[in-house]
């Protein structure tokens, strides 16, 4: 019988090394080519089953695991990826940085790491809407560019608080979520957020990141509405470090 998904189970899939990393190729729109990759967790369950952070990740949240497990994730890229990225210094890297890291010493521990110090302008933390919970998180995020990273909001819906959030704080890319990509249809009106995507293009410096794309005529929507970076399996499934090395170099 597979044992319960719980907190405890996860210390000891991370005491255990049962995690590991897989990478989401991020390209141009425009021109298919790979401008690097967002670093995805995932957990190998025995012999047969992965699950997806989406499934275990929630759980640790505002628990100490979430330290712990965004650590494991940022050394695992450093180990991975960090000789690659010296490389390639065009090459970007998103993490994904959770509500209770921002403020509470996790830039500064990405900072002092030694295979990523390097690395810090091709860097992009990826943080949600509620990651910037507090004063202090909403401090630590607008502290972030002084340390050559980035910063993307991810699972942007373009509402009145995602947009909101963007008077407070510095973000240099916006990640259009999964839900707003799958309305663009052939059989479907334009939807209205495009408009107001387009609004925001004209009235900031943000890059788009659409996420999520699995159609043709869905690229082609968000291009020529202005979007300038993409992910999603109409370009590629997410892939193991050594082989977006070559995905990457394969398509410049």
């Amino acid at each position: 019988m597979a044992e319960t998904l719980n907190l405890d189970s996860i210390r000891r899939a991370l005491q255990a090394n049962e995690f590991f990393l897989v990478y989401q190729p991020i390209v141009e729109l425009r021109s298919r080519r790979c401008v690097g990759a967002e670093a995805l967790i995932r957990w190998q369950r025995g012999s047969t089953t992965v699950v997806d952070a989406g499934e275990f990740i929630p759980q640790t949240e505002n628990t100490p695991l979430s330290g712990s497990v965004t650590y494991w994730v940022m050394d695992r890229v450093a180990e991975e990826l960090g000789e690659w990225l010296g490389q390639n210094r065009d090459a970007l890297i998103g993490i994904n940085v959770p509500p209770e890291i921002l403020g509470r010493g996790g830039i500064e521990y990405v900072a002092s790491k030694s295979g990523l110090r390097a690395a810090a302008k091709q860097l992009v933390f990826e943080i949600t809407e509620r990651g910037v919970p507090d004063q202090l998180g909403l401090s630590a995020l607008n502290s972030i560019p002084a340390s050559g990273a980035r910063v993307a909001l991810d699972d942007t819906t373009l509402s009145g608080a995602n947009l909101a959030l963007l008077t407070r704080c510095h973000f240099d890319f916006i990640k259009l979520g999964y839900e707003l990509v799958a309305e663009l249809s052939s059989d479907t009106a334009r939807p209205q957020w495009l408009d107001g995507l387009a609004a925001l293009l004209g009235a900031t410096d943000v890059q788009i990141i659409a996420e999520g794309i699995e159609r043709e005529h869905q690229a082609a929507i968000l291009a020529a509405a202005g979007v300038q970076l993409a992910q999603g399996h109409l370009f590629s499934q997410p892939m193991s470090a050594e082989e977006l090395k070559r995905y990457y170099a394969q398509s410049r």
